[in-house]
């Protein structure tokens, strides 16, 4: 069969892979469509092994909420080129989909698959590195935001006692200006009764040698390591972090002067920070 320029082009459109290994795969499939198909991809999975070990410290977040579930998804790879390709940033979008479509929990064959042959199509080693999956009820809102062009992604999640109160402009505002808090600010905690015991500890012993060191009278030493650490507190937690949008108030105060004017109990609990290449 004479192998034309149509029917590379053809195989071209139908693969991605360049006119060349188009034309060689045709060549040797003696003008088999579907056998140069197989061809191509068997070329291209030979060439993913070998680019398997190629570092990937670029890459991009996505994030989806749908149907009752929010997901954030981190794909990586070589370049910040290929993070910004048009096909990169569409498979991210699918991944996202499919999570939320088929009930994902963790990575699997399925997912694997389809960055297996999105690599023999851009020729770059690639992976998808993580993801998260909240299932939500009708008390929950999740806000969203990626930063620029996908290095750092965040979602968030508020509750109400009134259902009906999350679908305020101003309830559903202030979730997404904790959404750029967060993003903003990149706090270590939800709020300071999560901070690690030790790591408390160890600040506590911190404060109070650097308090005596200043020859303060012992009985007022605990007063003035407290307020050491309730001020470390504002800075890595995130309710007590002073408010993206009016630094004179707290996440945590802003958030209950929202309730009363909304007559609902309103409550941060929840909030993930993806940045590409960091692991957190």
């Amino acid at each position: 069969m004479a192998i034309t320029a149509d029917l590379v082009k053809k195989l071209r459109d139908a693969t991605g892979a360049g006119m060349m290994d188009c034309k060689k795969a045709l060549v040797k499939a003696e003008g088999d469509f579907a056998q140069a198909e197989k061809i191509l991809k068997e070329m291209g999975l030979a060439a993913v092994a070998k680019r398997a070990g190629r570092a990937t410290n670029n890459g991009s977040v996505f994030t989806l909420v749908k149907q009752g579930k929010a997901v954030i998804l981190e794909m990586v790879c070589e370049t910040d080129f290929v993070a910004r390709n048009k096909d990169f940033v569409a498979l991210g979008s699918e991944l996202c989909e499919d999570v939320i479509a088929n009930g994902y929990t963790e990575i699997v064959p399925e997912l694997e698959a389809k960055v297996q042959d999105l690599i023999t199509k851009i020729k770059e080693n690639m992976s998808l590195k993580r993801f998260v999956v909240w299932n939500l009820n009708e008390n929950q809102l999740v806000a969203e935001y990626v930063h620029g062009e996908g290095n750092l992604g965040v979602m968030v999640k508020l509750e109400a006692d009134k259902s009906e109160v999350l679908s305020l402009d101003n309830v559903k505002e202030f979730a997404f200006d904790c959404a750029l808090h967060a993003a903003a600010f990149t706090p270590r905690y939800l709020t300071s009764s999560a901070v690690d015991k030790a790591y408390v500890k160890e600040q506590t012993e911190i404060f109070t040698a650097q308090t005596l060191a200043l020859g303060k009278p012992e009985k007022v030493v605990p007063g003035i390591v407290q307020g050491k650490l309730n001020k470390h507190f504002s800075e890595i937690c995130f309710l007590q972090q002073p408010f993206v949008k009016d630094d004179s108030q707290s996440v945590e105060k802003v958030l209950a002067a929202l309730s009363k004017e909304v007559g609902a109990k309103l409550a941060l609990t929840d909030y993930i920070i993806y940045r590409v290449g960091v692991d957190e």
